[in-house]
């Protein structure tokens, strides 16, 4: 049986609300969010508790996106982006939020990139 996109969208969706309920960010260690669709990748730090946006990248950038978006090399410049930008204000611990996505491929990929920039996950 295959399944429609629009039934397996429900179901990512669903997997991320599970998910949600225990990833929360908090100033002091705030939420690192992936977002993952067919031709980009961005990932936001956020702090839950104020409902700010502390530090974000994503494939959709103009400096990025000259590079293909949708694969892992991209993943991991984001990856690197992301943690510089969250370092730069003072971010150094965060808790990853893999956004119901399966942490294989360009979401494992941006995660480690972000650990080996100087997060910590």
């Amino acid at each position: 049986m295959t399944l429609s996109a629009q039934h397996k969208r429900r179901l990512r969706v669903q997997r991320h609300t599970r998910v949600r309920k225990k990833v929360v960010g908090t100033p002091e260690r705030p939420r690192l969010a992936v977002f993952r669709s067919a031709r980009h990748i961005t990932a936001q730090v956020i702090d839950d508790s104020t409902g700010r946006t502390i530090a974000s990248a994503g494939t959709v950038e103009r400096d990025l996106r000259s590079a293909a978006g949708g694969n892992i090399a991209a993943a991991t410049v984001v990856g690197r982006l992301v943690a510089e930008r969250a370092r730069a204000a003072g971010v150094t611990r965060v808790v990853f939020d893999r956004g119901g996505n399966r942490y294989h491929g360009r979401v494992a990929a941006l995660a480690d990139a972000a650990r080996d920039a100087g997060l910590e996950l």
